[in-house]
């Protein structure tokens, strides 16, 4: 691979206008599409094989036209200190904007009016309008939500409290200034690490142009593939950090290839037969963790994960193609004044002690302490992660500033809790089956108002709203779920928001252990590849399982617990989004495998060149651990980034991800794996004799390459590849 890889990046190099000309193109491509494509119409959430979707497609089918799972909202009321709803003057106004929303919208199934649906709180203070949707929260128009804001903006200066909640005002998650921060602060570091703008700069640009082909696809094909609002974003996060990452490996064994004295094509193509051969593996790794969330069999996720992965293979390609292009065009601009001054002297400084060679000369003299203080200290982080709690945000995560957030506590202060997630019972039988589900559930605990069955006009089923007494994330109200479940029969469905998310919430967990199972077998088996080792990675595998543990730890303590949540903007504290944990195992393991390979490449490339254990855990730290470090720095700086947006799905990834990366660069890889393999000494690189036969060579660490390229080298003669 590594000669290929080399050869590639020859040929980039010399056909440097060629290779940027084509990239260009493909940009413009995929902005044209992205362009001119229709507005998404759609993003439908199933989750096949459920309860709840088996009573969403009952109702589909015994109930046509009732839209029901369309989106809905409600516009809550309230009188001031000392007056009720039910006054004349606030009587009419609400009349008045009952009418006003069904006018509004030709979307519109239902507009149920408070006074005749009992919807007025029992002290008279509070009442609601419920509005029911022909289609989803995305089909809905801006001219629909145009008309519901401005129904509730119309009441709301007629001496009534008016707020409007609901998946009906769902829109795109809104973007903040953080990315760009996150960005910008990559920009620093690689200006730092590099010394030079131009080898600063050619990072970011390729980064930016592979996450602008890959969300204009994406954008492009939302409406045909049926695409979610947050598919891009995920993208966006994963593309950026990545591409970043991976044209910062090439662009600094480029440098230190010219620090070697060869020329600036053989530089290019030796930076991309050796780092290339890195950047293939780990983005295999990162695309096999986020293609295997197809396992998990929910459509949604399933598209988000290949959608990323798209972005992570262009950004692969970009590192391997562009990259060598435009170092062409950079000519000597790409390296620093400090490091052309070096080269002039033909100095030493390669063989100058940096902090990556005095940090692992420590590691290497106190192994276990090393070990121990790592492992505990991710441990102790790790504790908030048994009282994990699961389920999917709504507007009681809202920040207060929201109308959602105010029409959701509303409603709980007029109502109780349970009125901002009603559960629908769907019943496949007559009107005697269906008083007979009725009387069942009354019989229950855990429920605060059970109304009468609604018959369809065959008969032959019937509706039957059940609020809960509890909010709808908490465990009373997923208990009353399933004991409404287990006490009736085959014929009752329980759906609904709230019994969606359980639902949704049980199929995460139980596809985690086989989605763990599969993804790390893989990737298992693709480091002993590269690595030519067991145990390397048997170790890769057990450091990410404790640093995303770890990090899974910090997100509860935040989002759950509410420790430092005022730091991270958040205003109101919950149970942590279903997909979390399979999400973070999924992006985190593929991310984390990155530095692994980047890493223990150069030690494994330095042991097989004839150094001992102990010499190659120093010499991969001397020329990988400032890269890996600024790489590290870069990644949790765009996942930062993304802390700042107001969507809490959003805010909860970014934050998981970084504080996953921090864990996993700074604690693991920089810290246990040099621990780890200082202890295993010459067992670390131990590989069964049939295996090793059995294992295609794919060569990482450059020996055929240096084969192929020996009479080219500065010397003159054969020679090993050098960082």
């Amino acid at each position: 691979m590594a000669t290929f890889l080399y050869k590639l990046g020859r040929s980039a190099f010399r056909r440097r206008r060629l290779v940027a000309l084509l990239w260009v193109a493909l940009l413009a491509l995929a902005g044209v599409g992205a362009a001119t494509a229709p507005t998404a119409t759609s993003s439908s959430f199933s989750i096949p094989g459920t309860e709840a979707q088996r009573a969403f497609d009952l109702l589909e089918e015994r109930f046509p036209g009732a839209g029901a799972d369309g989106a809905t909202a409600r516009v809550v009321f309230k009188a001031p200190e000392g007056q009720k709803v039910t006054d004349a003057a606030h009587k009419a106004v609400v009349e008045e904007t009952v009418a006003a929303l069904k006018s509004g919208s030709d979307q519109i199934v239902s507009v149920a009016d408070p006074y005749t649906a009992r919807a007025v709180s029992q002290d008279g203070s509070t009442a609601y309008v419920s509005v029911a949707y022909k289609v989803n929260a995305m089909e809905l128009t801006d001219g629909t939500r145009e008309a519901l804001k401005q129904a509730g903006h119309e009441a709301q200066g007629k001496g009534l409290t008016v707020e409007v909640g609901g998946d009906a005002l769902q829109t795109m998650p809104e973007t903040g200034a953080g990315e760009i921060v996150g960005v910008v602060i990559a920009g620093f570091v690689l200006v730092v690490t590099f010394g030079s703008l131009v080898a600063a700069g050619l990072p970011l640009l390729t980064a930016i142009i592979g996450v602008g082909i890959g969300v204009s696809s994406i954008t492009a094909l939302a409406n045909v593939l049926d695409l979610g609002s947050t598919t891009s974003t995920l993208a966006m996060m994963i593309g950026l950090a990545v591409g970043i990452d991976y044209a910062l490996f090439i662009v600094s064994r480029y440098r230190a290839e010219l620090a070697e004295g060869r020329s600036k094509e053989e530089a290019a193509g030796r930076a991309t037969g050796t780092a290339g051969s890195a950047v293939v593996f780990a983005g295999l790794t990162v695309v096999i963790a986020l293609v295997g969330l197809a396992v998990v069999n929910i459509p949604m996720l399933t598209k988000m994960g290949f959608a990323a992965a798209g972005t992570v293979v262009i950004a692969v390609l970009i590192a391997l193609t562009l990259i060598p292009a435009l170092l062409g065009f950079a000519g000597d601009k790409v390296v620093g004044r400090k490091q052309r001054k070096g080269a002039e002297t033909k100095g030493g400084e390669e063989e100058k002690p940096n902090g990556g060679t005095r940090w692992a000369r420590f590691v290497i003299r106190r192994p276990v302490l090393v070990l121990l203080v790592g492992v505990l200290g991710l441990g102790a982080i790790a504790i908030p992660a048994a009282s994990l709690e699961m389920g999917l945000p709504d507007d009681g995560v809202k920040p207060v500033s929201t109308t959602e957030r105010r029409a959701y506590d509303m409603l709980s202060d007029g109502f109780g809790p349970g009125f901002n997630g009603p559960l629908l019972v769907v019943v496949d039988g007559d009107k005697a089956v269906a008083d007979r589900t009725v009387t069942t559930i009354k019989k229950l605990e855990g429920w605060a108002a059970v109304t009468p069955a609604t018959p369809n006009k065959a008969g032959d089923a019937a509706m039957i709203t059940v609020v809960p007494k509890d909010r709808p994330s908490s465990v009373a109200t997923e208990d009353l779920v399933h004991d409404i479940r287990n006490a009736t029969g085959d014929d009752v469905l329980v759906t609904g928001a709230t019994a969606m998310n359980i639902d949704f919430s049980q199929k995460m967990n139980d596809a985690l252990v086989p989605y763990l199972a599969l993804v790390v077998g893989l990737a298992f088996l693709l480091l002993t590849l590269v690595f030519r080792s067991v145990l390397v990675p048997l170790k890769a595998a057990l450091g990410f399982l404790l640093s995303v543990v770890a990090a899974l730890g910090a997100v509860v303590a935040v989002f759950q617990w509410g420790w430092l949540g005022g730091l991270f903007g958040v205003e109101q504290t919950g149970p942590i989004m279903s997909m979390m944990p399979i999400f973070m195992v999924g992006v985190v393991f593929g991310l984390a495998m990155d530095y692994e390979v980047f890493l223990v490449t150069r030690m494994r490339e330095a042991y097989v060149h004839g150094e001992r254990p102990g010499e190659a855990i120093v010499t991969g730290f001397r020329h990988s651990a400032r890269v890996v470090t600024a790489a590290a720095v870069i990644m949790i700086a765009v996942f930062s980034g993304f802390i700042g947006m107001t969507d809490q799905m959003i805010k909860m990834i970014g934050f998981g991800l970084a504080v996953a990366v921090l864990f996993d660069a700074f604690v693991v890889r920089m810290a246990i794996v040099p621990a780890v393999l200082a202890l295993l000494g010459h067992k670390a690189w131990w590989l069964p004799k049939w295996l090793d036969r059995a294992l295609p060579n794919v060569d990482v660490e450059g020996e055929a390459l240096a084969r192929h390229t020996g009479e080219t080298s500065a010397e003159g003669k054969p020679d090993l590849v050098k960082a």
